[in-house]
């Protein structure tokens, strides 16, 4: 589940973890003040793996065209 970032009028800034289709807040959990939802800058993605590279997912040249370009030289 995502954590969201709140702004409390009175309590400031607090973190709230809730399911993605669950309706934002509006009232504070510890005040009861009103609440906005703020944009996070607090992305959680995980990269697995040595590298990403943009030729990662190329398919190698077959090595038969090779060969035969050589013999036509």
């Amino acid at each position: 589940m995502p954590t969201y970032e709140y702004k409390c009028a009175k309590c400031g800034r607090f973190e709230f973890v809730q399911k993605i289709t669950a309706a934002p807040l509006s009232n504070c959990p510890t005040c009861g003040g009103k609440v906005r939802r703020l944009i996070s800058s607090n992305v959680n993605i995980i990269f697995k793996g040595p590298g990403f590279y943009c030729t990662d997912n190329r398919k190698p040249e077959p090595k038969a065209a090779e060969s035969s370009s050589d013999k036509a030289s």
